[in-house]
């Protein structure tokens, strides 16, 4: 059975079993993407470094917990400035449509994922 026949399944229409694959999909790969915390969120999110997400909806208003210290510091989303935000707050990056590999640059913590779909 190929991708486009699922829509031909009985009470199976297409956009449920694309969405289950997106579902599972985002999910196997946050497993692998980050050994932090798993959090899901519908609409929004708030990740902390390490944690790995998924959010149902898109776009994503996606919060990040600033690490501890002071003034302020670089966070990028798949290698694209975001901008600049103080530390130890949590801070809004915006409206994303799409997944990303959120990082703060010269913070020694690791990145956060999250996963967003694209078509519900």
């Amino acid at each position: 059975m190929n991708f486009e026949q699922w829509g031909e399944l009985p009470g199976l229409g297409f956009r449920f079993a694309r969405r289950a694959l997106l579902v599972g999909t985002s999910a196997l790969l946050a497993a692998c993407a980050s050994s932090g915390e798993h959090v899901t969120g519908v609409m929004q999110i708030t990740l902390k470094p390490g944690e790995t997400g998924t959010c149902q909806s898109s776009p994503c208003q996606v919060s990040l917990v600033m690490p501890p210290g002071t003034g302020t510091y670089e966070v990028t989303g798949n290698e694209v400035k975001i901008g600049d935000f103080p530390a130890g707050q949590t801070v809004s990056l915006g409206s994303l449509f799409g997944s990303n590999a959120i990082k703060i640059v010269g913070a020694g913590v690791p990145p956060a994922y999250v996963y967003i779909p694209r078509d519900l």
